[in-house]
C-alpha cells in the first residue's frame, strides 16, 4: 500500500526517484525509493516524514488503508492533459476518499447497496439507448420527470461518494469504483473541479454518474464521450417534461427562452439548444444558425451564468462528509483537531462552532 502511494504522490510531483532523492530530508538514495516503491523495505518514520513534506502529501496519505485501489476510472478531460496531470487528479481524490471512508468508519456506518442495481448496462449502440438508460435510471430512482433540484444531494443519498477538488485546469471531473479489501464492498465516486460554473457542475455529475451505468458503447457504433453526453442531457432534462415546457416542433426560440429553460433545469445554454436539437424540439438548421450567431460564444462563456449559492447554485456543493465529521464530534468520537484536520480548518474555528457564538 505505501509504495503505492508512494509512487502516485511522486508522480502526481511529476519528479523522478533520482529527482526526489535529491531533494528529500534526511537525504536517501534513489535505491532506497525505488525498493519502498516495490515494497521490499520500509523507511523509518524520519524518512516517511520527510517523503511526505517533499512530496506535498500527508502521512495519512501516504499510510492510509481505506482505498486499496481505484478501478475503471474514467476521467472527463480535455486534450493536452499530462502523466502528471492524471497523477494528481488520483492522488486528490485518493486523499479525500480515504478521509470519507475514515470518518464513515468512526460512525461505524454501513456501506448502502449497489445504486445501480439492475441499471447497469455493458454497452449500447445508439444514442436512443443513451436516453433509454437515464430514463431507466430515473425510474429506478423513482425520480419523475420534473427538474433534479441537487443532483449532487441525490447522488449522496444513493450512496456515491461526490467530491469537489482543486483538479489540475484540463480535467472536469472522473469517476471510478473504489476497492476496499475483502471486508468492505466497492464503493462508488464521482469527482468535479471546484473551477466550473454550476451549470457545468450539474452536467458534469450527470456525465459521470453515465459512465457508472453504462460500461462502454458496441464496437463501430457510437462515440463513449459523445454518449455519455446524450446520457447526461437525457437524465436532466427528460424528454417529455422539455415538450411539455416548449411544445411540439418549435420553428424557432428566443434567447428570453433559452435563459429561462436553463435556469429551469439547471443546465448551460449551450447544452439546452443541443438538447432542443436533440429531441427534434428545434430543427438542426436552427441550431447550428445559432451557434453561427449569437450563441457562437456559448461553449466557452455562459451567458447570465447561475451564481454559487443562488437557485441551483444554493444546492450544488457536496455537505455529506463535513455533515459526518460534525456527528463525529458532537458524538465525542474524535478530537477537535482530528475534526480540524478533516475539515481543513483551523481548531480555532472547530471550537468555536462547538461553543457557539461567544455573546450566547
Amino acid at each position: 500500500m505505501l509504495g503505492d502511494r508512494l509512487r502516485l504522490a511522486r508522480k502526481k510531483a511529476g519528479l523522478s526517484m533520482r529527482d526526489l532523492a535529491a531533494i528529500v530530508s534526511p537525504k536517501i538514495s534513489a535505491q532506497a525509493i525505488s525498493k519502498y516503491e516495490r515494497g521490499e523495505m520500509m523507511p523509518s518514520s524520519s524518512v516517511l516524514i520527510g517523503l511526505g513534506k517533499s512530496l506535498g502529501v500527508s502521512l495519512d496519505f501516504l499510510m492510509g488503508s481505506q482505498v486499496h485501489a481505484l478501478e475503471a476510472v474514467e476521467f472527463r478531460k480535455h486534450s493536452g492533459t499530462s502523466a502528471k496531470d492524471r497523477a494528481r487528479a488520483e492522488a486528490l481524490l485518493v486523499e479525500a476518499l480515504e478521509d470519507y471512508l475514515t470518518i464513515e468508519d468512526v460512525l461505524d456506518l454501513q456501506p448502502n447497496n449497489d445504486p445501480f442495481g439492475g441499471v447497469r448496462f455493458d454497452e449500447i449502440g445508439s444514442f436512443d439507448e443513451a436516453e433509454g438508460a437515464a430514463a431507466d435510471l430515473r425510474k429506478a430512482w423513482r425520480l419523475g420527470n420534473n427538474p433534479i433540484p441537487s443532483v449532487t444531494e441525490l447522488l449522496e443519498e444513493r450512496g456515491i461518494k461526490v467530491v469537489r477538488e482543486d483538479l489540475p485546469p484540463r480535467f472536469d471531473g472522473l469517476t471510478c469504483r473504489i476497492m476496499r479489501g475483502e471486508e468492505h464492498p466497492p464503493a462508488e465516486a464521482i469527482v468535479v473541479s471546484l473551477h466550473t460554473t454550476v451549470e457545468r457542475v450539474r452536467f458534469n455529475l450527470a456525465h459521470e454518474l453515465g459512465h457508472r451505468v453504462v460500461l462502454g458503447c458496441r464496437a463501430g457504433t457510437i462515440d463513449y464521450e459523445k454518449a455519455m453526453h446524450r446520457f447526461a442531457a437525457a437524465f436532466l432534462v427528460p424528454a417529455d417534461h422539455l415538450r411539455q415546457e416548449v411544445g411540439d416542433r418549435r420553428h424557432g426560440i428566443t434567447y428570453h427562452e433559452i435563459i429561462g429553460l436553463k435556469r429551469s433545469y439547471g443546465i448551460s445554454a449551450a447544452a439546452m439548444l443541443i438538447r432542443l436539437r436533440d429531441t427534434g424540439l428545434l430543427p438542426q438548421g436552427v441550431v447550428e444558425h445559432a451557434f453561427r450567431t449569437y450563441a457562437r460564444r456559448w461553449r466557452t462563456d455562459e451567458p447570465e451564468p447561475i451564481e454559487e449559492g443562488q437557485g441551483f447554485g444554493a444546492f450544488e456543493r457536496p455537505g455529506r462528509f463535513q455533515d459526518l465529521v460534525w456527528r463525529a464530534l458532537g458524538e465525542k468520537l474524535i478530537s477537535p483537531s482530528r475534526a480540524a484536520q478533516f475539515l481543513k480548518c483551523s481548531v480555532d474555528h472547530v471550537e468555536r462552532e462547538i461553543r457557539g457564538p461567544a455573546d450566547q
